[in-house]
């Protein structure tokens, strides 16, 4: 069990050594004096891995979090909602304020977002608590009712292609250095939501324990939407959507680790980085020089892992 995170840790450095090297430009990463080879690699390679890596970590974090606040291993950032609501407020301050400065847009995404987060929580208290189906179900409708709305607006407004870019592309080959600092910003707070982990993982055992417990339900639940807002707003600002990786890997790391959140949530971090780094890589290898983008080969390996978790009992030790 100790050699597994150390095991993982290599897996990622060779992963991220990969990324570094893979590209249309050819490079020689040992050319310590050549002008050309560091200004790819400063500009481009290593902005572009950064923003994999730190998109990878903070959504899988933030799939943690959301199946906490719901008490369902069936939901993610990506079938609740919350990004198609970040794009509904891109695409609201885009018509209202078209030469707003980027932080502007940000918390504007995020405000949209934790709107449709609390939407989407508020829908699922109302459900029956033994009718764990209808969990992910509520969220694919409601991800689909305010993806119309956006899609209509952007239609009359003619801006259909930024909306496309927010939602349907999930691709990095536009990052360069000054295009994706604001995913620091989704890295703190999923390193937010590890300082809270046990909160979170009291919170899941449901409201009535919570609050015997001595927990303000309330005050996580809030915390909760913020981290998981606020990382979606930023992926879908910088990226586009990303699929897939906030619900198979919290699945994963807790069939392995259980629900010890404190222990498990690096691990989901490490997780989500390297799977997103590894698909990333795919994608710029299978049609090199072209790419092919990271939301599309995720789109075909994430279904492949959901099913698997599925139809896959979980290991009774």
């Amino acid at each position: 069990m100790k050699a597994r995170p150390l095991v993982a840790g290599l897996a990622l450095a060779a992963l991220t050594l990969a990324s570094l090297g893979v590209g249309a430009a050819q490079i020689d990463l040992r050319g310590a004096g050549d002008g050309w080879a560091t200004l790819v690699l400063m500009e481009s390679r290593l902005p572009r891995t950064l923003a994999v890596l730190l998109t990878g970590a903070a959504l899988a974090v933030a799939g943690v979090v959301i199946q906490s606040l719901v008490r369902n291993r069936f939901v993610g950032p990506d079938t609740a909602g919350t990004g198609e609501s970040a794009a509904l407020g891109l695409l609201g301050i885009t018509l209202l304020a078209p030469a707003a400065p980027i932080w502007v847009k940000m918390v504007a995404a995020s405000l949209a977002a934790m709107t449709g987060t609390a939407l989407f929580l508020a829908i699922v208290r109302r459900l029956p608590v033994r009718e764990v189906m209808l969990v992910p179900i509520a969220g694919l409708i409601l991800s689909g009712i305010i993806g119309s709305v956006v899609t209509w607006i952007a239609w009359e407004a003619d801006l259909l292609q930024f909306v496309n870019t927010w939602l349907m592309s999930g691709e990095f080959s536009g990052i360069i250095a000054g295009r994706y600092e604001l995913l620091w910003i989704a890295g703190a707070a999923a390193g937010l939501a590890w300082f809270a982990a046990d909160r979170f993982a009291i919170l899941s055992l449901g409201d009535h324990v919570a609050t015997g417990l001595g927990l303000s339900t309330r005050g996580v639940m809030r915390l909760g939407m913020v981290v998981v807002s606020v990382v979606s707003a930023l992926v879908v600002t910088t990226v586009g959507m990303i699929p897939f990786v906030g619900l198979v890997v919290p699945n994963i790391v807790a069939r392995i680790m259980g629900d010890n959140l404190r222990a498990s949530i690096p691990v989901v971090a490490v997780g989500g980085a390297g799977l997103l780094l590894a698909c990333d890589l795919i994608g710029r290898i299978v049609r090199h020089p072209y790419e092919i983008p990271v939301g599309t080969i995720l789109g075909i390996i994430g279904s492949v892992i959901f099913l698997w978790l599925l139809y896959r009992p979980p290991v009774r030790g």
